[in-house]
Order: C-alpha cells, then sequence, then structure tokens
C-alpha cells in the first residue's frame, strides 16, 4: 500500500459552518473560545450557568456563559489536466498531482474537513468529479486514475466553469496545475473566487527548460495545441528558453500576489513538510 504523508494546515478565518471541526469557527457549541454571557431564556444550557455574573444582575435574571465551538472548513482539489500536465520526466505533472491529492485528503480527513476534487481542461468531465466527502476513499480512487490517466490535446478554459461547482461556503482551495494557460484567462477565474481561499500549487518539471542540451537540433509538440515546431538548440537560444521560464515565474507569481495569494512552486517532487511551512509563514492562524 502506498504511503500518504501528510501536511498541517490552518485556515486564517472563522468557519460558518455548523459541523464540529478544528478550525475557529462562529458558531455557538461545546468550545473553548469564551464568547460572552446570555441570560438562561435565550440559551437554555443550565450546564453554563455563571453563578458570579447572575448575582450581579440588579434584575435577578440568571446568565450563562457561552462560547464558540471549532468547526470544519470545505476543502477541494481543484486539477488542471490539460495537454501540458502529461509532460515530464522521470514522471508526469499529473502523477505528481495525484500524490497532492492523495496528501490533501488523507490531511483533511485527519482535520474532520471534508474534501472534494475538481479535475478540468477545456471542459469539466463528470468522472473526474469528486463530491465533499469526510472519507478518503473516493480521492484516493481518483487520484490512482489520475495518474494514469493521458490528456488529449487540451487546454484549460475549463478553469472558469469549475467556479459553479464551488460552493458558497468559504472554502480551501489547492489550485494544482503548471498554469501554462494564458494569464488573462487565470486572473478571469481568480475573479470569481475571491470568496475562498487559494492556495496556487505549481507544477513545474526541470526537465522543461533546465535539462536541454546545449547544441542540437529537435522537434517538439505543444501537448494542448498540437502544433509541431523543431529547433535548432545552441547555447544562446538554451539562455533564452531559461530566462522566459524565469520570467514566466515572476508573471505568474505577480497575478497571485496581486489577489494577496502566495504560490507554492513543486518542482519534480511534492514535499509536504514544505507545504506545512507555507502554511506556517503565509497563512495567519
Amino acid at each position: 500500500m502506498q504511503t500518504v504523508k501528510e501536511f498541517s494546515y490552518h485556515t486564517g478565518w472563522r468557519s460558518r459552518s455548523r459541523r464540529p471541526g478544528r478550525h475557529k469557527s462562529n458558531q455557538r457549541g461545546m468550545g473553548m473560545e469564551f464568547r460572552g454571557h446570555t441570560t438562561l431564556l435565550s440559551y437554555p444550557d443550565p450546564r453554563r450557568i455563571d453563578i458570579r455574573q447572575t448575582i450581579r444582575d440588579p434584575m435577578e435574571q440568571v446568565y450563562v456563559r457561552i462560547f464558540n465551538q471549532k468547526s470544519a472548513t470545505p476543502v477541494f482539489v481543484l486539477c488542471d489536466m490539460s495537454g501540458s500536465m502529461q509532460y515530464g520526466t522521470p514522471h508526469t505533472k499529473l502523477v505528481t498531482a495525484a500524490e497532492i491529492t492523495r496528501s490533501v485528503a488523507q490531511s483533511a480527513c485527519r482535520n474532520t474537513d471534508p474534501v472534494g476534487f475538481i479535475g478540468f481542461d477545456d471542459d469539466l468531465h463528470d468522472e473526474w468529479l469528486c463530491t465533499l466527502a469526510s472519507r478518503p476513499h473516493s480521492m484516493f480512487e481518483l487520484a490512482d486514475r489520475l495518474e494514469n490517466h493521458l490528456p488529449s490535446e487540451v487546454g484549460a478554459a475549463g478553469l472558469m466553469e469549475s467556479v459553479r461547482l464551488l460552493p458558497r461556503e468559504r472554502s480551501l482551495i489547492f489550485m494544482v496545475s503548471d498554469f501554462h494557460m494564458p494569464l488573462e484567462q487565470l486572473e478571469a477565474a481568480l475573479l470569481l473566487m475571491l470568496r475562498h481561499h487559494i492556495v496556487p500549487v505549481v507544477l513545474w518539471n526541470s526537465s522543461e527548460y533546465k535539462q536541454l542540451p546545449d547544441f542540437g537540433i529537435t522537434s517538439i509538440n505543444d501537448p494542448e495545441t498540437g502544433e509541431r515546431r523543431t529547433l535548432f538548440l545552441r547555447a544562446s537560444y538554451r539562455q533564452r528558453i531559461l530566462k522566459a521560464f524565469e520570467a514566466r515565474r515572476q508573471a505568474i507569481e505577480d497575478i497571485f500576489m496581486r489577489f494577496d495569494m502566495q504560490p507554492f512552486f513543486v518542482e519534480d517532487r511534492f514535499d509536504a513538510d514544505a507545504l506545512t511551512d507555507y502554511f506556517n509563514q503565509y497563512v495567519p492562524a
């Protein structure tokens, strides 16, 4: 059985869910966070009677202490399944996405949070949708299919459509993609997701740009459009490719930071401990 490594995460907002969990909420319940006092008639729980507050009241009303409970928060994996995600050596970016999906599912289950999955390319497909559930089994089965999936020559326009499948309740969303899509398309989708907390997980593979030869002739195919090109590689051209990827990385970071979303870059291999550090550094508790 494959070992799934978990990571620790927390949310920087108060959940509105009535379902008990591990995150701060504004729901009254059996928690430890003191909220205030109210009368026994307003909150008929005699276990919470505050004798000191009661004897201070000149109107002789009985008061109880009220507390906020800890609540669950919906968690989603929003996964790009476009043609460029099949690229990578020794394993494809979809294999890394599957590993991240398992880790998110296992970590959410440990936190008693419901977790779901939405896969998209140019469209949405029912076989790549997993509704919110408390158990990770469906997510594990989907991840097994994901790492063996061979996408066709399609883009990621379905990202816009995926917004309608997200709940109205503020959710934690891991957006997993290489983000080779047009940035205008990405920005338009982010504008529709502002109510949610987005963790952009940027999947790149070093073989895309770092392991190119200094000299030679090669043919490449665009995995999303099917366009084929022949390149005459040389040292100067290789440097141009490296600089183009550096510029692309900066552009991706800039567009997310415009929405106050710090991207989490994953190159070749996913490190769950690094994602824990990400939450400790960038997400206020």
